[in-house]
């Protein structure tokens, strides 16, 4: 059968061959250009991953957050959860101290998982890190104390426990860090003893402390011993008989009183105070 013949079919074929080509990668344009009108875009944030071997750890400030662009479906894109997108940067073949430049990864978990189209991009695409050698070190805890206690009382002494954590961080950073301090504990208007859970400060996000990173504050407080002096005070003669008189060479006295401010402050002394007896046994 002619019409079956190769080389007439080959020679058909290559006729305005051009033409064909272009018109080929025409459709193919189109195609995908339609394709690409109809995804959709979907953004949100999620917390950078930083993994790293056991002797080096981050020793410079770096971007927490990283923005995630997901491009595709509509129907597709949308139930994807937040958590089950991934931003991190691998550091673990860094072996010595030093500045990198690292592209941000990618990775997928979960409903994100067999999800066809899908296009993932990174913001920013890149992040800049020093890393340095780990340090563990014990630190002393300070309680910061804001106010005063009631008038008349006194913070006799505190504890805190633990009073010192274990704190790991970078060398060069921790080296210069000789203590940690708890969040303000208020003392305005305590006149007992007392006890509350406090955080511990921790002002550098590159340092971790280990444990819950709280505290247990005890403040004892007491009654503060105060002195009001009484004088020219009248003393008067008790007990004598009728038959006899009394005189004193010491006609006026003082007296010294201790006690709490608030009940020094209410005390008058009474008439007939102090007193000389006369009594016979």
């Amino acid at each position: 059968m002619a019409w079956l013949n190769p080389q007439k079919i080959i020679a058909k074929a290559a006729e305005n061959w051009l033409v064909k080509v272009i018109s080929i990668a025409l459709a193919i344009i189109l195609f995908v250009f339609h394709r690409m009108s109809t995804l959709e875009s979907r953004f949100f944030s999620v917390p950078l991953r930083v993994e790293h071997n056991a002797s080096l750890i981050p020793a410079s400030p770096y971007t927490r957050m990283i923005r995630v662009s997901l491009r595709g479906d509509a129907n597709s894109i949308y139930p994807i959860l937040d958590d089950d997108i991934e931003a991190y940067i691998d550091l673990r073949n860094y072996e010595t101290e030093g500045l990198y430049h690292t592209p941000v990864q990618i990775r997928k978990k979960g409903t994100a998982l067999g999800v066809e189209p899908l296009e993932i991009t990174a913001d920013p695409m890149e992040i800049s890190l020093e890393l340095d050698r780990r340090m563990s070190k014990y630190l002393p805890l300070t309680a910061s104390l804001r106010g005063s206690v009631e008038e008349g009382y006194d913070l006799a002494s505190q504890t805190l426990t633990p009073n010192q954590v274990t704190v790991d961080g970078p060398l060069r950073l921790l080296t210069n860090i000789t203590e940690l301090y708890t969040e303000e504990i208020d003392l305005d208007g305590r006149n007992a003893d007392f006890s509350v859970m406090v955080n511990i400060l921790n002002r550098d996000p590159l340092l971790v402390i280990r444990g819950n990173g709280r505290t247990e504050f005890r403040g004892f407080v007491q009654s503060r011993v105060s002195v009001r002096n009484f004088m020219g005070i009248p003393i008067t003669v008790q007990g004598l008989a009728p038959q006899f008189a009394a005189e004193l060479d010491v006609k006026l006295g003082s007296i010294r009183a201790e006690g709490s401010q608030k009940e020094l402050d209410a005390f008058v002394p009474p008439r007939f105070f102090p007193q000389c007896g006369c009594f016979r046994n």
